[in-house]
């Protein structure tokens, strides 16, 4: 089955899982953490994203975050690119370390963010990386340590997540810990791993009386949160998409920002360095990558590129998204917009 789409927009809130190739460690000392949580917080302040708990295990890693105005997918690919090079690097080896790409879930911040922060935090309580709630407390690589003031970390928004436990610092704390002490015995929670009203509102027998063709929406893992959630996040996409639930073939793209930009395919993809076909490009690429999904390594293999051409090119064409955006939806072309001659 192929892959769907990403769901983000300015302002969504995700849960983020980055897991290792083959179930292999992708920390492999506190030197690998630390730098992980750096760059972390370097889109925490560049206003990418906001950060409300997160969890380093061996071979994997958690974030709930709030995206900004720079997409999820150009965030996650500054992060994993960056330190999966760094780790290359340090430890002397090559090829991916991460399985795959990572896994989002877009949730309803109103009924589960504080669920979440609980969950995360609780994982390496779960997995036995740490032996008690106690040791818990004084983990470095949680963001539960951070809520509890034990261990500071600038980049994470504790305020947000206390202010919901009481109105002073102490009593909040004490609060948000008695809190996570409740979730222990709750074990692992699939109805907290996205599948929209499926798994949030008693699964499959929740949707049986539902018209045909609704099942499928209100079940996507992509989401997690309530019925009227599911619907009004899927309902969103399908008035920003044109054609909901398909990923536009490459080959349309191209033909899309060449008609737009009046560059032969040709020379969009012998490596051309006019004017026309760089614009073409960087279309190309931030529609291919930031819209539809594709991977950077595909794009390179049709413009006989390397994969981090592709992704400048994409950030380029980020920074003049409306008028990709406007050619996805129909949009007048670079030609039929210049004026007309008078006749």
């Amino acid at each position: 089955m192929p892959r769907q789409a990403r769901l983000d927009a300015p302002g969504v809130l995700h849960h983020v899982m980055v897991r290792g190739l083959e179930r292999r460690p992708i920390f492999r000392d506190d030197a690998d953490r630390r730098d992980f949580c750096a760059r972390v917080g370097g889109l925490v302040e560049a206003t990418a994203l906001t950060v409300y708990a997160w969890a380093l295990l061996p071979n994997h890693a958690h974030l709930l975050l709030r995206t900004g105005q720079r997409p999820l997918a150009r965030c996650m690919r500054a992060l994993l690119t960056g330190y999966a090079g760094a780790f290359n690097r340090r430890h002397q080896r090559v090829g991916h370390l991460f399985q795959n790409r990572y896994k989002s879930i877009v949730v309803d911040a109103e009924s589960y963010l504080l669920e979440l922060v609980r969950y995360l935090h609780l994982n390496p309580l779960r997995a036995k990386v740490v032996p008690t709630l106690r040791a818990l407390d004084r983990d470095p690589w949680t963001g539960h340590s951070a809520l509890l003031g034990y261990r500071p970390c600038p980049w994470q928004a504790t305020g947000a997540v206390l202010q919901a436990f009481g109105p002073t610092p102490a009593r909040a704390r004490k609060a948000y810990r008695a809190f996570v002490a409740e979730g222990i015995p709750l074990g692992r929670r699939p109805e907290l791993q996205g599948g929209g009203l499926v798994r949030s509102l008693g699964g499959w027998r929740a949707v049986a009386g539902l018209r045909r063709g609704r099942e499928a929406y209100l079940g996507d893992e992509r989401i997690l949160g309530s019925s009227a959630f599911v619907e009004e996040v899927r309902g969103t996409l399908q008035a920003a998409d044109p054609v909901p639930g398909r990923r536009r073939p490459l080959a349309d793209l191209v033909a899309g920002v060449c008609a737009a930009t009046g560059c032969h395919p040709t020379a969009l993809q012998q490596g051309s360095r006019r004017a026309t076909a760089a614009r073409a490009r960087e279309g190309l690429a931030y529609l291919a990558l930031e819209v539809s999904g594709y991977t950077g390594s595909a794009v390179a293999d049709l413009l006989g590129v390397r994969p981090s051409a592709v992704y400048r090119a994409a950030q380029r064409g980020h920074a003049t998204r409306g008028r990709w955006d406007r050619l996805l939806t129909g949009g007048e072309t670079e030609k039929n917009t210049r004026k007309q001659r008078p006749v």
